[in-house]
């Protein structure tokens, strides 16, 4: 992993594995309560891939109906999360999301938080809202790293989020060596590893304290990743995320440093 592979072009925008769609490279989760505005100020920046998850709260939602209204819906790629694994609670959810939306589709179902493939029944349901032309590619996620090469090999998901970060890196070796060919989109998320590589506490002697849009930017020189996921809670924190795209690709001065601090977390943390 190096920044010499990483545009300043390609670290603004890219294509979204074999979706074709072309994203802003930070990717936007409206969970933590960000308001609409700061949301908007991310759509300006080139910002479009909005995971409106589990919790869909309000910030979220108003921006994606103000863009609607706008005209902006086609240049949107919005992300519905389901988590259940019942038939009938998973369309219920997922329904109530177009209904709290007021859209006529997902752009993406995320299948929330999977270690081994979905049962027939779910991706049944995934094909059928496919079908109806109310989900357009199905997104999935989990912490199993070595099931994501298996999802690949059975054609489950256009879209993978997976965990990664300076503390958390084992998907450079469980997961892109075996992804060939015509590859999933692929979406990181936990970046700051929950918090821990923010704090002075967790830091090993004479590092840096990295900020969150240096987490944001190690991913992003990552060229295994197409998106980096920001959960911000207020404007000061999308600001900090959108820092990471003015910031540009990390030297491979600063991947060093990252990696001490990361490998440092994980000892410290994740024993």
């Amino acid at each position: 992993m190096g920044s010499s592979s990483v545009t300043e072009n390609s670290f603004r925008e890219t294509t979204l594995g074999k979706t074709g769609r072309v994203v802003g490279r930070i990717a936007v989760s409206g969970g933590y309560g960000v308001p609409a505005g700061a949301v908007e100020m991310a759509f300006e920046r080139g910002c479009n891939y909005f995971y409106h998850g589990s919790f869909r709260k309000k910030g979220m939602n108003e921006a994606i109906k103000n863009l609607c209204a706008a005209g902006k819906r086609d240049e949107l790629f919005i992300v519905a999360q389901v988590y259940t694994r019942w038939g009938w609670q998973f369309r219920r959810s997922f329904y109530s999301f177009l209904k709290k939306t007021g859209l006529d589709y997902a752009d993406a179902l995320l299948l929330g938080w999977y270690n081994s493939t979905p049962s027939p029944k779910i991706l049944d349901i995934c094909a059928e809202l496919r079908e109806k032309g109310l989900v357009r590619h199905i997104a999935i996620s989990g912490h199993n790293r070595p099931a994501f090469p298996v999802f690949a090999e059975k054609g489950v998901g256009d879209i993978f989020h997976i965990r990664y970060n300076a503390a958390h890196r084992g998907a450079d070796s469980d997961v892109f060596p075996m992804l060939k060919g015509d590859r999933p989109g692929t979406v990181a998320y936990t970046a700051t590893s929950w918090g821990q590589l923010l704090k002075k506490g967790k830091m090993p002697a004479g590092e840096m304290v990295p900020r969150a849009s240096d987490c944001y930017r190690f991913v992003l020189s990552n060229p295994n990743f197409d998106l980096c996921m920001t959960g911000p809670a207020d404007t000061a924190q999308m600001g900090e995320a959108l820092a990471a795209l003015d910031r540009g690709a990390m030297s491979e001065e600063e991947l060093a440093w990252m990696r001490r601090v990361g490998d440092h977390v994980s000892r410290k943390s994740f024993r």
